[in-house]
């Protein structure tokens, strides 16, 4: 759904790039939107909540070309059909930003749940893949554009009862790097992010709604915010064109690894 009067929004697209960003309902994905759009992108915002996504609109900079699609990023041809839906005039993505993803369970492998499993790896790592088949080509016949990869220090270290979860995102890092590789003649930049611990509702949807392990999680230090994120983001897509952030780890002060963490009184 576009924002804006018909008649004014070409003359919007001619003079603003255009940002793609799943996982745009929460967290990480909610704070690149706010904070692109501050920059003066147009923005497509992705999800599976609709509500949270019309919601958005509000908090953004009013004269932000703006619209939301509504996909299960697991659903392939769900994907493919609500990208085949943009209008030609938002078909120019200059930006994508594969922010969508989940963890699903902390469980020792042997004791591991096979739904979660496939949720982790439908989500982290084909539908990040369903998404940039649909969007590559364009960058590709341009010989433009920029993708941020959201991955993890999960996908550079591995962690107790973090086994599938921590595959996933190392799935993450080796497809951004591949990325790198194939669309280097192309003049497209790719990034990989890997953040720390950051307080969204990651922890809520791991332990499955359990509110009281997902705040433990956060206890006795300052973890990363989400606009922590898209500041990094940010500076990324505003570098010039000759400059390219491959791979950026940020963690709270606290994190020195995935596995060793200073909390004060804990």
């Amino acid at each position: 759904m576009i924002f804006n009067l018909r008649g004014k929004i070409l003359t919007f697209l001619m003079e603003k790039k255009i940002a793609f960003i799943t996982g745009a309902t929460s967290g990480i994905g909610r704070a690149c939107a706010l904070s692109l759009a501050e920059e003066g992108f147009a923005i497509i915002a992705c999800g599976r909540r609709k509500e949270r996504l019309v919601a958005l609109r509000a908090l953004l900079p009013e004269n932000t070309p703006y619209q939301y699609l509504v996909f299960d990023i697991r659903e392939k041809e769900a994907v493919y059909s609500a990208i085949d839906s943009l209008p030609d005039d938002w078909q120019k993505i200059e930006v994508l930003i594969n922010n969508a993803g989940n963890a699903h369970g902390l469980d020792f492998i042997h004791n591991g749940n096979e739904d979660d499993w496939d949720a982790m790896m439908d989500i982290n790592v084909k539908g990040l893949l369903y998404v940039s088949k649909k969007i590559m080509p364009g960058m590709v016949e341009r010989k433009h554009g920029q993708i941020i990869n959201i991955g993890s220090t999960a996908g550079k270290e591995v962690y107790p009862k973090g086994n599938v979860y921590c595959g996933s995102k190392h799935a993450v890092d080796a497809i951004t790097k591949g990325m790198r590789l194939d669309l280097n003649p192309y003049g497209i930049k790719v990034m990989a992010i890997n953040p720390g611990l950051v307080d969204t509702e990651f922890s809520l949807v791991r332990f499955k709604g359990d509110e009281d392990k997902a705040t433990n999680v956060y206890q006795g230090f300052t973890p990363l915010k989400a606009e922590d994120i898209a500041e990094v983001v940010r500076f990324a897509v505003t570098r010039p064109p000759h400059v390219v952030l491959a791979d950026v780890t940020i963690l709270p002060t606290a994190q020195a690894s995935t596995t060793l963490l200073h909390k004060e009184g804990l």
